[in-house]
């Protein structure tokens, strides 16, 4: 594990200044520790082919250590064994579990989708989210799996496939255009925005952070908007909606909830899950109300990642 120095030396100097713009220093130093050194293995079991006792079980014959997840009975932090022995096992293999990192498991949670419900994933692959929500509606209700990029499309449907989610429908579209598209006819939507990714960056692997840079990050803004328009218009007056991203700054998160505040009939609402480890909401220049928006803290079990929960009015 690196050191503070080291992580600084490390990551892009413009983000590093970016951070300490927007958080005290001792904040600065949280997230530059979780961005340290590797992340623990985390894993959703797939309740549509088996059960959180039935796993447990599973773990304690093959020796398997693991600690449960606090806020969410159906994950685990796997302490022994790093991603590729997991998908060496058996229960991998059949789509028992999915490798999922903990903060993503949080936005779907926040949506709560139902059984019966129509729900859109914008922006779907690799699918950690849209089976995670199958699942949570029992296989039972409709949801579209949207994703622009082929390739990654092609890896949705397989997850899908592997996951036994068969109220999944994919479809490989711009999803700036898919609110015109379902105009008012869901009733929940998850926004998992294309992101800079800073809260997985990861200070010794240069790839994590590699593209990145402020023009990047001015130009995801730019599509993060578009993308919440549309969802927006595919949404059921009264509908819920979840942005999301797994970055750190303030213009892919505060500045677009606000920028939807200013220009859409939306409102906030309160996300109920209980987390320990959060970052400030920046508040400079935004509506009170974003203070019921989620900043996760990037720590060693989890990304940093923002949620905000949102009903059409």
């Amino acid at each position: 594990m690196l050191s503070i120095l080291e992580v600084k030396r490390k990551l892009p100097k413009e983000f590093i200044e970016n951070l300490y713009q927007n958080y005290t220093p001792l904040v600065v130093d949280k997230i530059l520790s979780g961005l340290s050194g590797e992340r623990s293995t985390t894993i959703r079991v797939n309740t549509i082919k088996y059960t959180i006792q039935e796993l447990m079980k599973y773990c304690k014959e093959k020796n398997i250590k693991f600690e449960r997840v606090l806020w969410y009975k159906d994950a685990l932090e796997i302490k022994n064994l790093k991603e590729k022995q997991i998908q060496e096992l058996d229960i991998y293999q059949k789509g028992y579990i999915y490798l999922q990192s903990l903060s993503s498991m949080i936005p779907p949670l926040a949506l709560n989708p139902q059984k019966g419900e129509k729900i859109l994933d914008l922006t779907a692959a690799p699918g950690s989210k849209t089976t995670q929500m199958a699942a949570m509606m029992e296989n039972q209700g409709y949801i579209i799996a949207n994703e622009l990029d082929k390739i990654r499309c092609e890896r949705l449907k397989y997850n899908v496939e592997k996951q036994g989610a068969k109220i999944v429908e994919v479809i490989n579209q711009r999803g700036e255009r898919l609110g015109n598209q379902y105009k008012e006819f869901f009733d929940k939507v998850l926004l998992d925005a294309p992101c800079s990714g800073e809260g997985r960056f990861l200070a010794n692997q240069a790839k994590t952070y590699r593209d990145w840079s402020p023009k990047t990050v001015r130009e995801l803004s730019k599509l993060q908007k578009k993308l919440f328009k549309s969802a927006y218009e595919s949404l059921k007056p009264k509908g819920i909606m979840v942005y999301s991203t797994c970055t750190l700054n303030t213009e892919e998160n505060e500045q677009v909830i606000q920028w939807a505040i200013d220009n859409l009939n939306i409102k906030i609402i309160d996300i109920n899950i209980q987390l320990k480890d959060k970052l400030p909401i920046t508040s400079e220049g935004v509506d009170n109300q974003i203070q019921k928006s989620l900043k996760i803290l990037p720590s060693k079990t989890q990304e940093g990642f923002f949620v905000a929960k949102l009903e059409k009015i």
